[in-house]
């Protein structure tokens, strides 16, 4: 439950506004813990994010527990204790969780926390085995790869018939 003051202050009720429209335009959330990073190396990080479609931000809990609630989400405080950073992915959430887990191994102080995909809460081994899936893309590929394939192989047998009817 998130903590709400008794006396509303405008630059408070802006900040919170500001980063609920920053939620509300994406669908995939992935808290991280970035305690023991240097500047150089989170620059490093949203550089690499920001190439695949991913937005790297920095919250205080407090007012992202509130902008959650507002927006009628799941239940995500418990990612949100100490210092968080959240990617906001707008394209495929396993890709930015390769990108983490990648970044995580270079540098150990990046913990991933958990995430909110797709509306369903993944703990940190969760979202460590969905980064090992393949993405959509990479699945597109490889079932049009099978098509290919298996049409190729079509044509291919439709000539030899056709071959052989021509030698006879």
């Amino acid at each position: 439950m998130a903590i709400i003051a008794k006396k509303e202050q405008a630059a408070k009720t802006a900040a919170i506004a500001d980063i609920k429209a920053r939620f509300e335009s994406v669908q995939d959330y992935i808290f991280t813990e970035y305690r023991g990073l240097t500047v150089s190396q989170i620059t490093d990080l949203r550089n690499k994010l920001r190439e695949n479609g991913c937005t790297y931000k920095v919250v205080k809990n407090n007012f992202a527990r509130i902008a959650f609630e507002e927006m009628k989400s799941a239940d995500v405080s418990s990612f949100l204790i100490g210092p968080t950073a959240i990617a906001l992915s707008e394209k495929e959430p396993n890709t930015v969780a390769k990108i983490l887990f990648e970044f995580a191994k270079e540098a150990p102080a990046l913990v991933v926390k958990g995430a909110l995909v797709d509306g369903e809460i993944y703990d940190a081994a969760k979202i460590e085995q969905f980064s090992k899936l393949p993405g959509r893309n990479d699945l597109i590929a490889m079932l049009m790869s099978t098509m290919q394939a298996a049409t190729s192989k079509f044509v291919r047998t439709l000539q030899a018939v056709a071959d052989q009817k021509a030698e006879a």
